[in-house]
């Protein structure tokens, strides 16, 4: 089941969106395979520490974070991936590594790879490794604010 607090975000602001059950699976690349869609169109978290904040960085799921590019883009001294331990309790109704790249719902500034606006739909995980939903790339951006660079490895 999809999160209750995203689905009732998503829905108040009259946003369509579908959800995709899927086999378990843990990667984001998996996760694409498994739901027969691009690892371009398929969104993954990773967890970031911005001068020791933490903040997440989206990116299509075939690609691999630059963080030289997230530390630029964000005006940081300094950024680091962040551990699950660091950020599991901040998501408590997600699977570890499920959440969504919402940061708006929980505290988090959230910056998302320019290649994941090529394409009209983004999926993402929704709090499970069996689930995901898919919505209007341009629906994601109006609601989470993301700032848009090139955050992926050349």
């Amino acid at each position: 089941m999809s999160l209750p607090r995203l689905e009732e975000y998503l829905n108040s602001n009259h946003v369509p969106y579908d959800t995709m059950r899927h086999a378990h699976a843990f990667t984001a690349q998996a996760t694409a395979a498994s739901a027969n869609i691009s690892g371009k169109e398929m969104a993954k978290t990773v967890m970031v520490h911005l001068d020791g904040k933490l903040a997440m960085a989206v990116l299509p799921a075939n690609e691999w974070l630059n963080l030289a590019s997230l530390r630029e883009c964000s005006g940081a001294r300094e950024a680091a991936l962040a551990s699950e331990s660091e950020f599991k309790d901040r998501f408590p109704e997600c699977e570890v590594g499920a959440m969504p790249p919402f940061g708006n719902l929980y505290g988090m500034d959230v910056y998302a790879d320019d290649a994941l606006t090529e394409d009209e739909m983004i999926a993402f995980n929704a709090g499970s490794h069996r689930e995901l939903m898919r919505m209007d790339w341009r629906d994601f951006e109006r609601l989470v604010h993301p700032r848009v660079a090139h955050l992926s490895r050349m």
